[in-house]
């Protein structure tokens, strides 16, 4: 059974995701709290963003070799901390460590990737699937990672193209966007969902919680299409709960 996807992101007023862009807000713990409150299992991101923040230098290479096939490799039993997902259609990011900020990492390549790759991140004790002849299946990849890896929850966060690619694959559940109060304005930076074909048809989203933090920021819920109930619920009652802190907050200023 396919787990429950959420798109958590951090974006400006006119939907981008520069990074130092964003950095211009100075420090802000919204978008990390927010995104412990999605109680998700499992946080996925694409190649370029794992490469910007976790990966090491340089790039794997096996020109030639055989390719990897459908594979599925648990390296640890227990993830306390959930998951860090890596896409990597072809298996060219390497690896200092086995984990990500304290979370086992977990590779998800497609069957066009080198065998060696998979030799590779075994020997470093890391986790991976491979599922998908030219590109990754992504729907066959959630259905592995709640089937061989017990996970329930998932949190796509990044970069564009990745969260474009769920989009249009109809696996999300639930987008999650944290809007910072900063716009960018400069043409061609990515954006919260991009690279889509011009012909592609809009997606219409129903809101579903809105919360205001101090710091200017506003944390917005969507449900798309049959979404499952327990997004419409937990979004409501982040909601109701927001309202209730803001009350009190106002009462004991009185």
């Amino acid at each position: 059974m396919k787990p429950f996807v959420v798109c958590h992101m951090m974006a400006s007023l006119d939907g981008r995701i520069d990074c130092d862009m964003l950095d211009a807000l100075g420090e802000s713990k919204n978008y990390y709290e927010t995104l412990k409150r999605l109680k998700c299992q499992a946080f996925i991101e694409g190649r370029v963003s794992r490469a910007m923040h976790a990966a090491a230098p340089g790039k794997f290479s096996d020109e030639g070799g055989a390719r990897a096939g459908a594979a599925v490799y648990r390296a640890v039993n227990d993830a306390p901390n959930g998951w860090a997902v890596a896409l990597d259609t072809r298996g060219r990011l390497l690896w200092d460590e086995n984990h990500v900020d304290g979370k086992p990492l977990l590779c998800i390549v497609s069957e066009a990737a080198p065998e060696a790759y998979l030799k590779y991140l075994h020997e470093k004790d890391i986790s991976y699937i491979a599922t998908g002849e030219q590109k990754i299946d992504l729907a066959q990849a959630l259905d592995l990672l709640a089937e061989k890896f017990d996970i329930k929850r998932i949190a796509v966060v990044g970069g564009g193209h990745v969260n474009a690619a769920f989009l249009a694959a109809g696996l999300l559940d639930e987008i999650s966007m944290l809007y910072g109060p900063i716009i960018d304005g400069r043409a061609g930076m990515a954006a919260a969902f991009d690279g889509l074909l011009a012909g592609t048809a809009p997606r219409i989203v129903k809101l579903s919680g809105v919360e205001q933090f101090d710091d200017g920021c506003v944390w917005m819920r969507y449900v798309l299409g049959q979404a499952k109930p327990e997004a419409k619920a937990e979004a409501k009652s982040e909601t109701r709960t927001a309202k209730a802190e803001t009350k009190a907050k106002a009462s004991s200023k009185k």
